[in-house]
């Protein structure tokens, strides 16, 4: 889907009409989650966030997640990761930053019964303090 455009400027070229922010990619690779485990982290009473910053010039921002199986079966542990997802699509944007990359580790026991705001205010607080310790 692409953004909607405005109007022509005089040059004829048409710029987008929504302000454009860093695009979000998921981590997908052993590798990259690797490197973020042995970066930052700051764990809250609901996940443990891992972060690192790329220094490859680079400004998408990428988000994993992740769950063991202490967590429980895999229906425990997708549940946990779908309200990672959530907490991520109503919260990371304001607080990231571009170029880094983000790791979310569900707890056992607390990320599924957590309240979902109280979640929320978890990724906010581990984001704040992450960033100021850089």
């Amino acid at each position: 889907m692409t953004p909607p455009e405005a109007s022509l400027d005089t040059r004829g070229n048409t710029p987008p009409a929504v302000l454009s922010c860093p695009p979000v990619t998921i981590l997908r690779h052993r590798a990259d989650f690797l490197r973020a485990a042995r970066a930052l982290r700051r764990g809250t009473d609901g996940m443990l966030l891992q972060a690192r910053h790329r220094d490859d010039d680079d400004p998408t921002i990428r988000v994993g997640y992740t769950c063991s199986k202490k967590i429980g079966n895999a229906v425990a542990r997708n549940r946990a990761k779908r309200r990672l997802r959530a907490v991520v699509a109503e919260t990371l944007l304001p607080a990231a930053q571009p170029g880094w990359d983000y790791v979310l580790v569900g707890r056992p026991g607390v990320t599924i019964d957590r309240d979902f705001q109280a979640l929320k205010s978890d990724l906010t607080y581990a984001l704040r303090k992450i960033h100021a310790q850089t």
